[in-house]
């Protein structure tokens, strides 16, 4: 797991407040992670501005993802993966 979070999104207190919210957002929907994906998430701006929006964003995005996810591992067939 890491974390982006530019300067954009405040000053460095700012910045390690929304990373701190976003660890703990993360740890709560890991379990519905298949093991040993990789994941990096970038924070925006509106993640310190408007903070009581972000538990909400950030598991949407989550669940999109892992649709994406699934949906990809899911049309990769083994017969063309195969190089026969």
């Amino acid at each position: 797991m890491g974390f982006v979070v530019p300067k954009a999104v405040g000053n460095a207190v700012m910045r390690n407040r929304v990373r701190r919210r976003l660890r703990h957002l993360v740890l709560g929907q890991l379990a519905a992670t298949p093991l040993g994906t990789a994941v990096v998430v970038r924070a925006l701006p509106p993640a310190a501005s408007r903070p009581a929006e972000l538990p909400a964003d950030f598991v949407a995005a989550w669940g999109k993802t892992l649709q994406r996810l699934h949906r990809r591992s899911t049309s990769q067939s083994p017969a063309a993966s195969s190089s026969l």
